[in-house]
């Protein structure tokens, strides 16, 4: 009997169709059931050869090698998922197996994920295709009632590999010409350079920020204080002359007239639904975590507990085809902390969401971040998965109520010749903020006392304010995102045309991209942080002298999406677009070698290698400090210190652990230090439990882990280019 073998992206979406479809007999690399095969990737188990399997003088990085076109691309397995690639290829040549079946994630990168493995594998048997947004048991059956021909995904194929060819091709020469011209591990890529040029720009914007000193006044009344504003409504002036002045004339005034009441009713609908972009953002605004780190615990979210739908997606709204299935979700999360939210809602009748929820044009290939219509194990959670699922779920329901409403209210009071106003609000309705009840935020009422328009206010004192105006904030990883997501203000003098693109193809890389741009740019060692704030670091600044001028604007990536939407839509050819993308690469070459811009390291320490005797230089990671090679080749690194999780028992702020071996220790910067061995003794106190050599190997392990890798062959390799 012939079967269909399926193709997942992971192992863990592998398990979850064959159990729906019944395959329980277990291969090499697969699950066997009546009908079906199910095999899976590993992400990527094919890429692009690296340069030197276009030949063996690629190997040496040379400048007159450059640059370096393959015709045509070759392809290869992943060496360390080699094994999982040849169980694929076994499966697909089985003469049982009549079609394939891709059911790796539903975007352009997924099919790249499918296509490259049966391309490299010479598969020729037909091809269909499971498009669905969540691995629930009913998503599978429905999406297998509805399996589409492959051929209708191969335009998307088209772009998805047009742009791993682009990227390969500019960055690859790119990167290998700075490199090998400046002796030092130099990366560039058409995401990850325009976004180290939005830092940079931002950080001179604040250098050269004048600050310029404002006044105001207040009127101090048992009411409240009201504040001054002249007659276009400013309540601030440049001139202190002004306000001195204003203060001069309302000396010995000790009351003023209520001569304006207002009472505006105002609605808020709820906030939109999550994206992945909004919803790295507002986990960075709640508890600072990296955009990585949110990824990384939506995608547990999605795969392991089947909570949510799936999370590499850009948008904010719904189709109408899940109308009938919302009010199974809600039904879903009638459990824990939203009971009393959903049996509201269920009372009130029909589940139906607000106005713009629904809205098939805003979907492309997946709709927002929503429950399931399973219901999660809440207890199974981590903390971490916990908190995220929370703001998923409080999102998801506060669209089914309504609006919240509010009465605008404010008063003026004439004192003098002067106006001051004092506003507040009172609560008319709590509508979809009842799903935030139990949340700490700031109270929603700030009701005014009982005045009357003619009324008299004693009032007791004027007060002169005064400030000074402040430069833009430093980008932090959530402020980063948004300007990721929609970088229009950093393309001064580009054509209306490219800056509608950019925010018509979602800014700078993808949703599914973002996270890993931010944290190569650290792995890099071009960016860094302080606190929660990023800054360039002595080499980030000097690459971007070193990067020709259009690989520093969005407005590249902005082309290039442009172009991919169009081969995707079967409007562009992709061979079309790779000769331009080969024209754009041989310029950049010839500006790089042209280029008299010399590239210093200044931060040479009087340490050695001891791999190759040469000075180390020392930078700071994304989670402490490092003494790395200045040989490119080399590329030996040692940590010099970590900032690990581990708190202060004196200020409670993190720990930066120091040192080496049985020299380890613990460091604060208010000055408290414990000796590693004096932190196990603690640490077993606290928990009751003896923390023993393993507990503080794995302990030390994890904060290792959480360090970015960023040698230079890693950089090679790997391909440090925007995917």
């Amino acid at each position: 009997m012939s079967k269909s073998l399926v193709l997942a992206e992971k192992p863990s979406v592998a398990r979850d169709i064959a159990r729906v479809l019944g395959c329980h007999k277990k291969g090499n690399g697969f699950l066997e059931g009546d009908r079906y095969i199910v095999t899976w990737a590993l992400g990527h188990l094919v890429t692009h050869a690296d340069p030197e399997g276009y030949g063996q003088e690629f190997k040496e990085w040379k400048m007159e090698h450059l640059p370096i076109i393959p015709e045509p691309f070759k392809l290869t397995p992943i060496k360390q998922t080699s094994k999982q690639y040849n169980a694929v290829k076994a499966q697909l040549r089985r003469a049982d197996v009549k079609d394939v079946i891709i059911a790796t994630d539903a975007g352009r990168e997924g099919e790249l994920v499918a296509r490259w493995i049966l391309e490299l594998a010479k598969n020729r048997k037909p091809i269909k295709r499971l498009w669905i947004s969540s691995v629930t048991d009913k998503a599978i059956k429905d999406g297998f009632a509805n399996l589409k021909d492959g051929k209708a995904y191969d335009n998307l194929y088209e772009a998805a590999a047009a742009r791993a060819e682009a990227d390969w091709v500019v960055g690859i020469n790119a990167t290998r010409a700075l490199t090998v011209k400046h002796n030092a591990q130099l990366s560039t890529g058409r995401v990850q350079t325009p976004t180290l040029a939005m830092i940079a720009e931002r950080e001179q914007v604040i250098q050269k920020f004048q600050p310029k000193p404002y006044w105001g006044m207040q009127a101090l009344t048992e009411a409240g204080r009201f504040t001054w504003s002249d007659e276009k409504g400013q309540t601030q002036v440049f001139d202190e002359t002004v306000i001195d002045s204003k203060m001069s004339a309302l000396e010995g005034i000790t009351e003023g007239k209520i001569i304006d009441l207002k009472s505006t009713p105002k609605s808020q609908p709820a906030p939109h639904l999550f994206d992945l972009t909004e919803l790295q953002k507002e986990a960075h605004r709640r508890w600072s975590w990296s955009a990585k780190e949110t990824l990384n615990t939506l995608q547990t979210l999605y795969e392991r507990h089947k909570a949510v739908t799936y999370p590499r997606t850009d948008s904010k709204h719904l189709t109408a085809d899940m109308t009938e299935t919302l009010k199974d979700r809600v039904k879903a999360v009638e459990i824990g902390p939203y009971r009393k939210s959903v049996n509201a809602l269920l009372r009130k009748g029909p589940v139906k969401p607000q106005k713009g929820v629904i809205n098939d044009s805003k979907v492309s290939d997946h709709h927002a971040i929503i429950p399931t219509e399973e219901s999660p194990p809440l207890h199974a959670f981590s903390d971490k998965e916990q908190r995220l699922y929370d703001i998923i779920v409080k999102r998801f329901l506060a669209v089914f109520y309504p609006p919240f409403q509010y009465d605008q209210l404010s008063a003026e009071l004439q004192a003098g010749n002067e106006t001051f106003a004092l506003k507040g609000r009172t609560v008319t309705n709590e509508g979809w903020k009842a799903v935030y009840s139990s949340d700490e935020e700031e109270a929603d009422t700030d009701a005014l006392p009982a005045m009357k328009k003619g009324e008299t206010l004693q009032i007791r004192a004027f007060s002169r304010t005064e400030g000074k105006t402040k430069p833009p904030a430093r980008f932090n990883e959530g402020t980063l995102l948004a300007a990721m997501e929609n970088p229009t203000q950093f393309m001064a003098g580009e054509s209306k045309e490219l800056i509608k693109t950019i925010g018509e193809t979602g800014g700078l890389g993808t949703v599914a991209t973002r996270a890993d741009v931010i944290e190569r740019l650290f792995g890099m060692f071009v960016i860094e942080k302080k606190g929660n704030d990023i800054y360039t670091t002595s080499k980030g600044r000097q690459l971007l002298e070193l990067v020709p001028e259009d690989l520093k604007s969005p407005a590249l990536t902005a082309e290039w999406e442009s172009d991919l939407s169009k081969i995707a839509a079967g409007k562009l050819k992709k061979d079309q677009f790779i000769r331009t993308m080969i024209n754009f690469s041989k310029k950049t070459i010839v500006d790089i070698k042209s280029d008299d811009t010399k590239f210093k390291h200044d931060n040479v320490t009087g340490k050695m290698c001891p791999d190759c005797g040469k000075p180390m230089l020392e930078v700071n990671g994304k989670r402490g400090k490092m003494l790395v090679c200045q040989d490119r080749e080399c590329g030996h690194r040692q940590t010099v210190s970590t900032l690990t999780n581990a708190r202060c028992p004196t200020c409670k702020k993190k720990l930066e652990l120091r040192g080496h071996g049985d020299g380890k220790i613990f460091v604060c910067k208010c000055g408290y230090r414990e000796k590693l061995s004096s932190f196990e003794k603690r640490r077993a106190q606290t928990t009751g439990k003896k923390a023993d050599k393993r507990d503080v190997q794995k302990y030390l392990k994890k904060q290792e882990n959480d360090e970015p890798e960023n040698t230079a062959m890693a950089d090679a390799l790997k391909k440090l280019f925007d995917k």
